[in-house]
């Protein structure tokens, strides 16, 4: 969480004081107002409020028809609900390589696609954007779908579009940790009505019987329950008013870390695929070696607020247990890794299978910034680095 106060306090209180904190059919529409006011400024025609990033996910892959018998594309460096979340929709997902900018690589993922490939799962992790046009092209090229997991990228943006509205459709979080917050929530966004309408009716398990389901011009089939509420969504409006300046704030705290951080020998900066476009939540120094990069680790820990990246663990592939060991459902009927539909499908995975990505996790350190630095947390930061980096050399 990066800035919460009186404001969204009050609007808690006003959904409360309204007694009505169910989304649909109330008269304060605090969920309704937020999906328009997130769609403007992510730059959709459509966004829906749901429950979680993963619910987001989720309810884009089922929205777009994916399913047994394909295989969407996922890096090999992300949060796992990234895969999970395709597992929940009876696919496979393919792991493919990341490159310097911690995102997927293009060049991974055409060699990771077959016949069977159905969608890319880009993941701007870290606010990191992803190479959209890279990976649009690639998607084009094999008439795949692209699913922008903007999870970690709330409000960032890859030349001048934000991130999630370049592809098929977008999903963002909007937990405890993600730049946006009310705890939990999260948030598909779209251009394609026929995407949109059936999202609606795979979150909400009773889309049959809201007054919108008449509009639809798709057929309602059984959906899921991933509803928010209007609590939620009163948070969120006053966050999103918060977005901009919370960027600028983060933009301006890692410029000046890199400004006063450049020279040194032992790291670079790794590359950005949109330095302008970067959320500015992780400045990420991209060590010589593993060696260099685990004795710096180790010798800032509890110094400044930052983590080798290969320390993060759940964020690696090979620490996935469940997905590693095909346990993709909670029975054997219903596993992914089991259906018959799947049997062809690319589903070997090995700890050693993306050695790039584990290259780059080993020797990449992320130090974290926050909007709400003064210089003396910036100087404290900064000479903290410079101290440990001139002791190892």
């Amino acid at each position: 969480m990066f800035r919460m106060g009186q404001e969204e306090i009050d609007a808690v209180a006003r959904v409360i004081e309204s007694k009505e904190l169910f989304r649909v059919n109330n008269a304060l529409k605090e969920a309704e107002k937020f999906d328009k006011e997130f769609s403007k400024v992510i730059g959709t025609e459509y966004s829906i409020l749901v429950s979680s990033g993963t619910g987001a996910l989720m309810t884009a892959l089922a929205s777009l028809g994916i399913g047994p018998g394909d295989e969407v594309i996922v890096p090999g460096y992300t949060f796992m609900a990234s895969a999970s979340a395709v597992l929940a929709v009876g696919a496979i997902p393919v792991l493919a390589e990341i490159n310097e900018t911690m995102t997927i690589d293009p060049q991974d993922i055409e060699k990771k696609i077959s016949k069977y490939t159905k969608a890319i799962i880009p993941v701007h992790i870290c606010g990191y954007p992803c190479d959209m046009d890279a990976v649009c092209e690639i998607a084009k090229k094999h008439n795949l779908y692209v699913i922008e997991d903007a999870c970690q990228a709330d409000g960032g943006s890859y030349k001048g579009r934000r991130v999630g509205s370049i592809g098929d459709a977008g999903a963002f979080s909007f937990n405890h940790w993600k730049l946006l917050s009310a705890g939990e929530g999260g948030s598909i966004v779209t251009n394609n009505r026929k995407v949109y309408e059936r999202a609606l009716i795979y979150h909400d398990g009773g889309a049959a019987f809201r007054p919108y389901s008449g509009d639809f011009t798709e057929p309602v089939f059984m959906g899921t329950q991933m509803r928010t509420n209007e609590i939620t969504a009163a948070i969120m409006r006053v966050q999103l008013g918060r977005m901009d300046g919370i960027i600028e704030d983060l933009r301006r705290v890692k410029a000046t870390l890199m400004e006063r951080l450049a020279g040194c020998d032992l790291f670079d900066f790794a590359p950005s695929n949109d330095i302008k476009g970067d959320l500015g939540t992780t400045l990420p120094l991209q060590f010589k070696d593993k060696a260099v990069a685990r004795r710096f680790a180790d010798a800032i820990n509890g110094k400044i607020n930052g983590i080798l990246v290969a320390d993060s663990g759940k964020h690696i592939y090979y620490n996935w247990t469940p997905l590693m060991e095909h346990r993709g459902s909670h029975c054997d009927a219903t596993n992914p890794y089991n259906l018959a539909e799947n049997k062809d499908l690319n589903m070997e995975y090995s700890h050693d299978m993306l050695p790039r990505t584990i290259d780059l996790v080993e020797r990449t350190y992320h130090v974290l910034p926050h909007c709400d630095w003064t210089e003396q947390d910036i100087d404290n930061t900064v000479n903290a680095i410079w101290e440990v980096c001139n002791s190892i050399k």
